[in-house]
């Protein structure tokens, strides 16, 4: 056996013991008498308290014996008591639904009856309103108030409409009877509308008209009464233009017909008669009425607008000078013949025509613009159909006004090409001026048509005639431009040497000079004038032209006057730098000299240099002396392109003839002050930056005038590289190569690599 400290307690043993295992497993468990008596005592425990429980149960046996007998008895009677209550429910639930149906039966009984009510109390009101319909109609015709007899016709079609299937079950008799009278009474009120509408427009009394054309629409007839109205408008229209057409005939025979107002008259009359009227349409026929009455008032317009441009056409010839023009446009004759012949119409008649056909075609968009935007806003906010805007803009008077731009393009092409030939070919120059007459007539001319063309409001004619701008200065202007500045700048080049070599000139010479330097300024004036005059269409496009299309469409077009604007500087640059490479053999002397001089210098030359004239000196002399006698004569823009090329053949020559030179330390530090004179006096003389071209030369005096190999590589790291650095790796060792003292190992072992 286990000693008693060692072993599990009892209480343990049961409390792990699972509450199903059997009496003998839970006996096999136990190993110590302790955990034995402990656990005798419990169960000895355990039997004394269901012993007790027992013994309470067994003495409530005969309370329950006796409860059981009483129960037997008492449910019997309780069933008996439930069943009566069952059949007497039973019944009264029957009674309820008989009861129910009833009531229900009535109910439906009652629904019909105030059905039938109801529709008796309508057919009443039916004929009461039928009836005071006939009564207000007799009432109101005897009174001559059409309006109310009007509304009382319309208040008895309501009824028929609406109240159909009734009116079949009234008394036969009296329901024909008032449609009798009813429809002799409609038939009277018609008759009377229409005498006195006739009446009215032989008045034409306005008020009368929209008084009475506002009832068509109640008795029944809107299209009738929407159809006579617009062929009334329509009328007006025409009287008054027909009126206009014989006063316009008249006229032509004395040659003072005026075809834009006439057109005018008629287009504003079309415009106000829809615009004062269209709040009336809305009200008396709808929105829709507006569109009908804008394609009405159209096709009086197609026919006397038709009449008006066949007039125009025919007084003013147009197809056969259209001919004419076309067979001898000026851009069709040879150069020889153009300067000795007259053109074959007379540019000054061809101009009064393109102001007439100016007026009609913008007099025709504006027109068709307001019209288009009064059918627009008649359907909003639903757009206006394109078949719509077609079929308006396909009649025979937009026809005729499309015939009209077509001549419009022909007679302004003929126009342009003659004025800008005989800008060309009566080019001047007036004293003091930087350009020849040319360039101001030509851009003039060019700008004037531009605007013409664009107060067309036809995207055609503007395209038309702005490719044709273009051409003519593609073509026509760049032409005299490229024959103009050869000659010239050799003209101008023999002045110079006349004034920079022998430092004397004439007045005469000055004069001549001032005349051929215009020459050249004339490609570069031209170059700004086109940006300008593009700039300025498409501003005018964009305001003009409401559509993104249409100013794109224009803006394309535009856009080929950049490449001209590109030709004319290439030109104005060709004849610049031809000036400038004549200028530059003047310069051989100091170019001579420098080629002479010594950069090997000791501390003693470097001295005298400072107070002693050097080959710079004379450069300079000579150079300045040019710019500034030229700076007057030329244009800024062909003076800045004249100093950077003339500068640049300058730097490459004095570069090259220090490339081939040997240089000491103070040589180097020289050349540094010799690129700062230079630098300092051309800034000065010509107004201009000038260090930028000096650069690479400022940078070899800098690399030269180093105290040892090693002293570049700290001033390499601090500003090789840059932007403004423009010497290679090997180019700063040929420098360096320049200086004697400097050791070609050192040099080569150079680790320039940033």
């Amino acid at each position: 056996m286990r000693p008693a400290g060692g072993a599990a307690p009892a209480a343990a043993v049961l409390a792990q013991a699972p509450a199903a295992s059997s009496d003998l497993a839970l006996l096999r468990a136990l190993t110590n008498v302790a955990d034995i008596n402990r656990l005798l005592h419990d169960t000895l425990a355990k039997e004394r308290a269901v012993d007790q429980e027992l013994e309470q149960l067994l003495g409530k046996r005969v309370q329950v014996e006796q409860g059981l007998l009483g129960l037997r008895g008492s449910t019997a009677e309780l069933l008996e008591v439930v069943a009566a209550d069952a059949d007497g429910l039973a019944g009264s639930v029957r009674g309820t639904a008989d009861l129910a149906e009833r009531v229900s039966r009535k109910v439906r009984e009652l629904d019909t009856a105030q059905s039938r009510i109801h529709a008796t109390l309508a057919r009443i009101n039916i004929m009461v309103d039928r009836t005071a319909a006939i009564n207000g109609v007799r009432a109101a015709l005897e009174a001559e108030d059409y309006e109310a007899a009007a509304r009382h016709v319309q208040a008895f079609l309501a009824l028929e409409q609406r109240f159909g299937p009734i009116h079949d079950e009234l008394d036969s008799k009296q329901a024909q009877e008032q449609r009798r009278v009813l429809e002799e009474a409609q038939a009277r009120l018609q008759a009377v509308v229409r005498e006195r509408l006739e009446e009215a427009r032989g008045r034409r009394d306005h008020a009368t008209i929209l008084r009475f054309t506002r009832l068509f629409p109640l008795l029944g007839m809107p299209d009738e009464g929407l159809r006579w109205f617009v062929d009334y408008l329509r009328q007006l229209v025409t009287a008054r233009a027909k009126e206009n057409y014989s006063h316009l005939v008249e006229s032509a025979g004395s040659g003072g017909a005026d075809f834009a107002t006439t057109l005018t008259e008629l287009l504003r009359d079309v415009a106000v008669a829809l615009d004062e009227n269209e709040p009336f349409l809305r009200e008396a026929f709808g929105p829709q009425a507006v569109l009908e009455a804008a394609s009405g008032l159209q096709r009086a317009c197609d026919e006397q607008g038709t009449r008006v441009l066949q007039r125009f056409v025919q007084l003013r010839r147009l197809p056969q000078l259209v001919k004419e023009v076309g067979s001898l446009s000026a851009a069709g004759r040879s150069a020889d013949a153009s300067a000795a012949m007259p053109p074959p119409v007379d540019p000054r008649q061809v101009e009064g025509y393109l102001e007439e056909l100016l007026l009609l075609c913008q007099r025709s968009e504006e027109y068709a613009q307001f019209v288009l935007g009064a059918m627009a806003a008649a359907v909003a906010p639903a757009v206006l159909g394109a078949a719509r805007e077609n079929a308006f803009r396909s009649g025979p008077f937009s026809l005729l006004v499309r015939e009209l731009g077509a001549y419009y393009i022909n007679m302004e092409e003929f126009y342009l090409d003659e004025n800008v030939g005989k800008a060309i070919r009566i080019n001047e120059w007036s004293g003091g001026a930087l350009t020849t007459s040319m360039v101001d007539d030509v851009f003039f001319i060019l700008q004037k048509c531009g605007r013409r063309a664009l107060a067309t409001g036809s995207v055609q004619c503007v395209c038309a005639v702005l490719g044709q701008l273009n051409n003519l200065l593609a073509h026509n202007l760049r032409a005299a431009l490229d024959a103009q500045w050869k000659p010239a700048a050799t003209r101008l080049l023999q002045a110079v040497a006349a004034q920079c070599g022998e430092g004397a000139g004439a007045s005469g010479d000055a004069s001549q000079a001032a005349e051929q330097a215009a020459a050249l300024n004339n490609a570069d004036m031209s170059t700004s004038y086109v940006l300008k005059l593009r700039a300025e269409l498409e501003e005018q496009a964009a305001a003009l032209f409401g559509a993104p299309s249409d100013r794109e469409r224009i803006k394309s077009v535009l856009a080929d006057l950049a490449k001209t604007s590109s030709d004319f500087k290439h030109i104005a640059g060709k004849a610049l730098d031809h000036l400038s490479s004549g200028i530059v053999p003047r310069l051989r002397p100091a170019f001579d000299e420098a080629a002479a001089a010594s950069y090997e210098l000791g501390d003693a030359e470097y001295a005298a240099n400072e107070v002693e004239a050097t080959w710079v000196t004379g450069l300079l002399g000579t150079l300045v002396a040019c710019l500034q006698w030229l700076q007057p004569m030329l244009t800024p823009g062909n003076f800045d392109v004249l100093v950077a090329s003339l500068l640049n053949k300058v730097v490459d020559r004095v570069e090259a003839v220090m490339r081939l030179k040997r240089f000491s330390q103070l040589g180097g530090l020289q050349l540094e002050r010799d690129v700062r004179l230079l630098v300092s006096v051309l800034g000065e003389a010509t107004g201009r930056p000038v260090r930028d071209k000096f650069a690479r030369l400022a940078q070899m005096g800098t690399l030269l005038g180093l105290e040892s190999v090693a002293e570049l590589l700290e001033f390499w790291r601090d500003h090789a590289g840059g932007a403004g650095w423009r010497l290679g790796e090997e180019q700063v060792r040929e420098v360096l190569g320049q200086r004697p003292d400097f050791s070609p190992q050192d040099i080569h072992a150079l680790n320039l690599s940033l």
